[in-house]
């Protein structure tokens, strides 16, 4: 075990794993209607406001409500999401935003193990460094 590095992080983000399994729209719009419906049930709780009377006021069924509900059900138009909001008194706000460019992290960490004890390495890297810098912790 002596004198071999152990890698604690590549630098990679989230995000790029994302891009790269070619799953990243499809994972932010299931965590956003996760998010939506999430808020829609806080709210008709908060209201007292059961699935029956929300149905009745959004004039549809109550199975028609609980695909609105399911977070896993990304089918629903933006029609059914603003009809559900104004009948809990609120509104839906949708915006474009620009793409967050995906950046490596600047910091990439090692530890060299020599006998028993590790010694932390920490290589900063990228253009806001200005150049290549190692530093030493311990």
């Amino acid at each position: 075990m002596a004198n071999e590095n152990v890698k604690v992080h590549s630098g990679s983000s989230f995000d790029e794993f994302l891009e790269e399994e070619g799953i990243r729209e499809e994972v932010e719009s299931a965590a956003i209607k996760r998010v939506l419906a999430w808020q829609f049930e806080q709210e008709m709780g908060r209201q007292q406001k059961t699935k029956q009377a929300m149905a009745r006021e959004l004039k549809t069924s109550r199975s028609q409500l609980d695909r609105l509900l399911d977070p896993q059900n990304t089918a629903v138009s933006l029609d059914t999401l603003a009809r559900a909001a104004r009948v809990l008194g609120k509104r839906l706000v949708l915006e474009v935003r620009d793409q967050r460019t995906v950046q490596r992290s600047p910091v990439r960490t090692t530890y060299k193990v020599v006998g028993t004890t590790a010694r932390k390495k920490a290589r900063v890297t990228g253009p806001e460094s200005g150049r290549n810098k190692t530093t030493k912790a311990q």
